[in-house]
């Protein structure tokens, strides 16, 4: 039913999202086909393409060998052809059999072809831990990828983005990387079918403070929320940042959040060694350091291979209380 005149929200899993993402580019641009291991007959890994084999064929959803440099290569050679590939790619760690595709030949390309090359590529793979998958399938290297110039990279947080995301991605002339963490597929929240395309140039606000600055990504952006929750009881109103895009950052969204409440707390699930947290906290040394009433705060994975135990993967992770303790220390 309608609400005056209007299509009505309908609940959707981000799984749902991402899979009527991939379906609205396929049935629009016959220059689209989806490409990986698994993403045919079986559904995909995660059960995102699920049914689209049957819908498309097997010429627009094409299984793949196991061999992501063979694939991810084959992607790259596509896109220089004018098509127009989406890449899946199981998980983060097995992106790293394709670094070299992806660094030395996709992000590369059209710089040392003076843009005679373009590469428009969209790569997706699943991120992060918190699923009892142990060491190898627990990474989260976004911000590995957010270090290469010449791509793009994206982290949807919300079935929105989810749902929206993929398609200015197609039009980007670069290569796009879509970092999908591995918790958020059986997430369900209400889609409207009236909204747009997202903004790939900006982060957003998710909620509005005045005491402190909560900046985030992707699956953690969940805990930053419940973080915010929990401190409003308390009286502190902290405003919570979604990147949205890792690369390029938003600089005058990070430098607008501090200017507001003056205190930061970076969430990121990566190490905190050399992290994209580090860089944000850097960014705001540089450009808002005189707005601050406090050190900036990081929140990130303790320093371990993730352990496969659920206690131990718990411990090493970003938790809700940590991001509530770091606020605790910025507000004093």
């Amino acid at each position: 039913m309608s609400t005056g005149g209007q299509p009505e929200e309908a609940r959707t899993t981000y799984r749902e999202a991402m899979r009527e993402a991939l379906r609205e580019a396929l049935s629009a641009d016959d220059r689209v086909f989806l490409m990986g291991e698994d993403v045919g007959r079986y559904g995909g890994c995660f059960g995102v393409s699920l049914g689209l084999l049957e819908e498309f064929g097997p010429e627009r959803v094409r299984d793949t060998p196991l061999s992501e440099s063979a694939f991810v290569g084959a992607g790259i050679g596509a896109a220089l052809a004018g098509m127009r590939p989406i890449v899946e790619i199981m998980t983060v760690n097995f992106s790293l059999l394709a670094l070299d595709q992806i660094l030395n030949n996709a992000a590369t390309l059209l710089h040392m072809s003076g843009g005679q090359l373009p590469v428009p590529l969209v790569i997706r793979m699943t991120t992060g831990a918190g699923r009892q998958l142990a060491a190898q399938h627990s990474h989260s290297l976004e911000g590995w990828y957010a270090h290469i110039p010449g791509i793009r990279v994206l982290a949807p947080a919300t079935i929105e983005d989810a749902r929206h995301m993929l398609a200015p991605a197609l039009a980007d002339p670069d290569p796009v990387l879509i970092f999908e963490h591995g918790s958020l597929y059986n997430a369900s929240d209400e889609l409207s079918p009236s909204a747009a395309p997202v903004d790939i140039d900006h982060a957003t606000v998710r909620r509005p403070g005045t005491d402190i600055s909560l900046i985030t990504h992707g699956g953690s952006l969940s805990k930053a929320l419940a973080a915010a929750d929990e401190l409003s009881i308390e009286g502190i109103s902290a405003e919570v940042v979604d990147l949205r895009t890792l690369r390029p950052l938003d600089n005058e969204a990070i430098t607008a959040t501090v200017a507001r409440t003056h205190r930061a707390v970076i969430v990121d699930e990566a190490w905190r060694t050399g992290s994209l947290a580090a860089e944000i906290s850097a960014r705001i040394a540089e450009g808002s350091f005189y707005e601050l009433d406090a050190p900036v705060e990081r929140v990130c994975s303790v320093e371990v291979p993730i352990p496969y135990a659920r206690r131990l993967e718990e411990a090493a992770l970003p938790q809700t209380s940590d991001i509530v303790a770091a606020a605790h220390r910025a507000v004093g």
